[in-house]
């Protein structure tokens, strides 16, 4: 199936957000990335590029959560946090250690782009709250899942910004160690 132009546009929005930061994603390098016309993202995004980035985070936001919901869903709390780290660092390693994620990027660009910034704490919050009922059901009471789901989503996007900086998954394995070790002593 062939993407549509709107579906173009936004995975090269993602794609270059993950290189380059909100700031650093103008519409003439995303025209050229996903080889549309400049009419096209306009029709598809009148808004522009503020528009189209808060479109990117959500897909992208979405799409990730999904991930993280099948893996609460699917594998107790220690196995969903082994395969969650899994992902980036294959994403990091399989891009050079060139690629972040959109959703931070989209948070740290804020100034440039207020409503992918609104979006940024939308998908944060989803993801922390697919995450909080899942290690309650495992026996953590509804506060300490609630903190513990934050712990987790700070700690890995954190991890991720520190293993773009020293180009290695060190920072990844550390997280995963002492959230593995948290998780152990608070989940039956």
């Amino acid at each position: 199936m062939t993407e549509s132009v709107r579906e173009r546009l936004i995975g090269s929005t993602v794609e270059l957000m993950q290189r380059h930061g909100v700031a650093g994603t103008s519409i003439s390098e995303l025209l050229t990335h996903s080889g549309v016309s400049r009419r096209s993202v306009y029709l598809h995004f009148p808004g522009g590029k503020n528009e189209l980035i808060a479109a990117s985070v959500s897909e992208s936001g979405d799409a990730m959560a999904s991930m993280i919901e099948e893996l609460v869903a699917s594998m107790p709390p220690g196995d969903a946090l082994s395969a969650f780290i899994g992902f980036w660092k294959k994403l990091l390693e399989g891009s050079s250690f060139i690629a972040g994620c959109p959703i931070a990027a989209a948070a740290y660009g804020g100034q440039d782009a207020p409503e992918a910034r609104a979006q940024a704490d939308a998908v944060f919050s989803h993801w922390r709250r697919l995450i909080a009922p899942r290690l309650a059901a495992h026996g953590m009471d509804a506060a300490a899942a609630a903190a513990m789901a934050t712990t987790v989503v700070a700690a890995v996007e954190g991890a991720v910004m520190l293993c773009l900086a020293a180009r290695d998954t060190a920072p990844l394995d550390h997280v995963h160690t002492q959230l593995t070790t948290l998780l152990a002593a608070q989940t039956g």
